[in-house]
């Protein structure tokens, strides 16, 4: 069974402690959309996928919980809630996204003609508790066609993967997105290997990734970002594959910083370098990575250690957290629940998707 970043059921969320593993497995209660705001902005949870989970799974506890608004004071109460949730964590889309689709939910669900303050509530935890859901079902389709492709494109079986920082079940609702294509190959006999970075400064690889791999007996190796490269040239390395924390229009990906890197030394050694992410995560509106907000992290993360300054007074830090990998270093692909795309092909396979779904959902209605 796989790791919980997140434990759900109506009326009550916990998350699982990011910053405590491996060492401790706890899991906190969320009873509101601040102390959401607080687990995803300190990164007791990260994730593009689970932020946008637990910010909207903690909408649906607080309405669960709270007495009934009027009407007009609960879809108030609602709107500003997800505008507040957006401003945890600016790069990852996916709470945006979720929090766009959630306002236009509630707008269109207040205007029905029986429409009341429960019907809206009600509504609205529901909407919360399928998108957790679907997010479990969108990666196990995500780590299935993810391993079908590199089974069938990537020379030489079985497969070895360089991955980095987390992108599993702690990352998302269940099985993960890199991780769930890591997972899918191993349980069809073809993975040889992983070897998973260290992800400095926050260390989600040692920490988190490790920690999934050993849990689930996966043969994997810990390795320092610095070593990337030699262990491409010297360990056999079949393909690279990351997560993403936004895709836009043309296929730039922002991903948690050291990516980049990554896609540089992969296209190097003539090594396919793949991105796992759903379509929640892909952002068609921007047109390149340049228009990617890029979230800055506090000084300490780089200049302490366990609270401990381990570095010179007075020198200067930069620390951004993420950073873009262009769409042409993307060589593999982008992996989705509907498919594996070339940067190139991305925005017009899911604009087709997009318009399917829409005249699936007016059929229905």
């Amino acid at each position: 069974m796989s790791l919980e970043s997140v434990r759900y059921s109506r009326g009550s969320l916990a998350v699982l402690n990011q910053l405590l593993l491996p060492h401790e497995s706890r899991y906190e209660p969320v009873a509101s959309v601040k102390e959401a705001w607080e687990v995803i902005r300190s990164m007791k949870v990260r994730g593009a996928p689970a932020i946008a989970i637990v910010g909207c799974l903690s909408l649906a506890v607080e309405l669960e919980s709270n007495e009934v608004k009027e009407k007009d004071q609960l879809v108030m109460f609602i709107l500003e809630s997800l505008e507040f949730l957006v401003t945890s964590r600016p790069t990852a889309v996916n709470m945006a996204k979720a929090a766009e689709q959630l306002s236009a939910f509630v707008h269109q669900e207040a205007v029905r003609a029986n429409a009341t303050s429960e019907s809206i509530r009600k509504s609205v935890i529901e909407w919360a508790e399928d998108l957790l859901r679907k997010d479990v079902e969108d990666n196990k389709k995500i780590g299935d066609c993810g391993a079908q492709h590199l089974l069938q494109k990537v020379p030489g079986h079985p497969i070895t993967i360089l991955t980095h920082c987390n992108t599993g079940s702690l990352a998302t609702a269940g099985y993960g997105t890199a991780l769930g294509v890591i997972r899918s190959l191993h349980s069809m006999g073809r993975l040889a290997h992983v070897y998973c970075t260290e992800t400095r400064p926050y260390n989600q690889g040692a920490r988190l990734t490790a920690y999934e791999l050993v849990y689930e007996k996966i043969p994997a190796t810990l390795i320092a970002d610095s070593m990337a490269s030699i262990a491409m040239k010297e360990k056999g390395v079949s393909a690279v594959v990351v997560g993403a924390d936004r895709v836009v229009a043309n296929g730039d990906t922002a991903n948690k910083v050291g990516t980049y890197q990554l896609a540089i030394a992969a296209k190097h050694h003539g090594i396919p370098f793949y991105v796992a992410a759903p379509s929640t995560s892909c952002d068609l509106r921007l047109a390149d990575g340049g228009h990617i907000v890029i979230e800055e992290r506090p000084s300490q993360e780089l200049t302490d250690v366990n609270g401990k300054r381990i570095t010179a007074q007075g020198i200067g830090v930069w620390n951004p957290a993420f950073d873009v990998t262009p769409c042409d270093l993307i060589t593999g692909g982008i992996i989705t629940e509907h498919g594996v795309f070339s940067p190139q092909e991305l925005q017009a396979a899911l604009t087709k998707v997009m318009k399917e779904e829409g005249k699936r959902q007016k059929h229905e209605a």
